[in-house]
């Protein structure tokens, strides 16, 4: 489950570049028919792309709704190859942040306004900029609703649910409300006193809700542990010749649920080897010995003589760190050859992971915190295992992509932790999406790739999520089809809507057999629905997500980004296009029932 986080405004600017693309316009601005803009290869500069959008935001008020005391902090700037730019925004309003601020401002290779993607819909100043609390006081309050130890609060605006309120945005540690006492972000309205939102900071992949409905069952999550071979130790260089180190190095792990696997690892003496990938910049998992570690810097480094790491059972402590690296690796391998991604936040920088966190925490997180992949060892009860399968941690790891993208967020979370709200709900579907890619792109035959989502915990029902047909999860209650009370479903339950639509887009409806596993897929209105292939649906959603997708978007927004990023791609006249309309629609998902009014 998602956990979101409020991030502190970034001011260092990626240029990332996208396969393919075409110019085009986002939700609000002029059309721009179907003229096609060749690759960039002028002197174009990140800088000079982020200064002109920047312009065409406060030339464009009425459109992208910035005012005057608005600045605009660039986080990203995306340039396709065909020509247009994109650039996303957080804003501070008066010097402070606004939450639910967030924009992407979309430009030509002219660097012509052609559109905008906005969160709030509404006007962002505040009623008034003078607190009736303190500092003090809100620290104090968000101290005691999150039960831990309040860090400095922050004046901010809220914009997030529908207006604009000063408030303080508190951080708490140590949170007692919080699985393994992690850390919380609260934001106090200023002037009432009233708690806007009590947030944990982690990403759960068991929510509080499915864990009770387990308990309910008397289920418990024992996945199958397979036997490998004793791995054999492969060495980065001939002892007999002059090594300076360290040096990159081949070995192989015997994992928990993957069989034997090879591992890039880092050899820092002849006899000495790191978990430790250079070759995916630096990426490592680390041990935090049984402790609830927030801080990877204080985690065990795995080290081994012969390169040979664990030994397929949890009897090995090694074991869960091959699964754990493994699957990082993985996730980081599908996202740069599919995407040209460089890391989650696509800046070139390591992915990291903690194994045997804390004492029987039966969970994995993706921990912003951190920055990191947390996994517990299984609390000993209901959950047997390590939570480090496959697509788990490509699932938790794509919510450090949407963080780092359109951080999409609930609209609220409950006493409990459970979330709620279409936003949340899309960010659970995109997870589940890419997690499923992930196990494609790996095509481990003793994982072997579906889009199924859990399949290897043990659940009775051989499953925890399912994209094909949504509903046979009977655990979290997931649902095929949008309707108005979707918005406020749980957001793993909601999730069904934005999945369905990607499955029906990827792979069609009704019955059919893909790499062993058998699919029935239905439809709202009966329709049938012939699918474009899972590489150019990945691709619409991937594009949509980083393009055309903010804070707020719902599932109606999606269907409009999503059919943006099929224009982009292949044409507004193309079969792909036509057939993201087809699958939004067979969801339940349409024009004609956008909702009038926008939570």
């Amino acid at each position: 489950m998602r956990r979101p986080h409020i991030r502190s405004l970034a001011v260092a600017v990626a240029v990332t570049t996208a396969a393919t693309g075409l110019a085009g316009t986002a939700f609000a601005g002029p059309a721009t028919g179907t003229d096609r803009a060749v690759a960039s290869t002028d002197a174009t500069t990140a800088a000079s792309v982020v200064g002109a959008a920047r312009a065409a935001a406060f030339a464009h008020a009425s459109a992208t709704g910035v005012t005057q005391g608005d600045e605009l902090r660039a986080q990203d700037v995306m340039i396709d190859p065909e020509g247009a730019r994109h650039v996303r925004f957080l804003r501070t309003h008066q010097g402070m942040p606004v939450l639910g601020g967030d924009l992407v401002v979309h430009l030509s290779h002219r660097l012509a306004y052609t559109g905008v993607t906005r969160a709030a819909d509404h006007s962002v100043k505040p009623a008034t900029t003078q607190a009736r609390l303190t500092a003090d006081q809100a620290e104090a309050k968000a101290a005691a609703v999150a039960e831990g130890d309040a860090g400095t609060a922050e004046l901010v605006v809220d914009a997030r649910t529908g207006g604009a309120a000063l408030a303080y945005q508190v951080p708490v540690s140590d949170s007692g409300t919080a699985e393994a006492a992690g850390t919380r972000t609260v934001v106090i309205d200023a002037v009432t006193g009233k708690v806007r939102s009590n947030t944990p900071d982690s990403d759960e992949f068991l929510s509080p809700e499915l864990l009770d409905t387990l308990r309910e069952r008397g289920q418990t999550l024992n996945p199958a542990t397979g036997t490998v071979a004793p791995a054999t130790a492969l060495t980065g260089a001939a002892a007999t010749r002059a090594v300076h180190y360290p040096v990159t190095a081949s070995g192989t792990g015997s994992s928990l649920f993957a069989g034997k696997v090879p591992l890039t690892t880092t050899r820092t003496a002849r006899t000495s080897y790191l978990l430790k990938d250079p070759t995916r910049w630096g990426t490592e998992t680390r041990d935090a010995k049984g402790q609830e570690l927030e801080n990877f810097a204080q985690g065990k480094k795995f080290t081994s003589t012969t390169n040979k790491w664990g030994n397929g059972a949890v009897s090995h402590r090694d074991s869960a760190a091959v699964d754990a690296q493994y699957g990082i690796t993985k996730t980081l391998d599908f996202y740069k050859k599919t995407f040209g991604r460089k890391g989650i936040e696509n800046n070139g920088k390591a992915a990291r992971g903690m194994v045997h966190f804390g004492k029987k925490v039966g969970n994995a997180f993706w921990d912003s915190t951190c920055d990191c992949m947390l996994y517990g060892d299984g609390d000993g009860d209901m959950l047997k295992k390590p939570l480090v399968v496959l697509d788990v941690t490509g699932h938790e790891l794509t919510h450090g992509v949407v963080d780092a993208t359109a951080k999409l967020e609930p609209t609220r979370v409950d006493e409990n932790g459970n979330q709620y709200g279409e936003a949340g709900s899309l960010n659970e579907s995109l997870a589940d999406i890419f997690g499923s890619n992930v196990e494609f792109s790996a095509n481990n035959a003793k994982n072997p790739p579906n889009y199924l989502i859990g399949e290897k915990l043990g659940l009775t029902q051989k499953f925890l999520r399912r994209l094909d047909h949504p509903s046979l999860d009977k655990l979290e209650g997931a649902i095929d089809y949008w309707s108005p009370q979707t918005y406020d479903a749980e957001v793993h339950a909601g999730s069904g809507v934005s999945s369905h639509a990607y499955y029906l887009l990827a792979e069609g409806s009704g019955r059919k057999t893909i790499g062993g596993f058998a699919y029935d897929s239905p439809t709202y209105d009966g329709s049938t629905v012939t699918g474009i292939g899972r590489a150019k649906a990945t691709a619409i959603f991937y594009r949509a997500l980083t393009r055309y997708m903010v804070s707020t978007t719902d599932f109606h927004d999606a269907r409009l980004a999503t059919l943006q990023a099929a224009a982009d791609l292949y044409g507004a006249n193309s079969v792909a296009y036509q057939t993201v309309d087809q699958a939004w629609a067979a969801v339940n998902v349409t024009v004609a029932n956008t909702p009038a009014a926008r939570h």
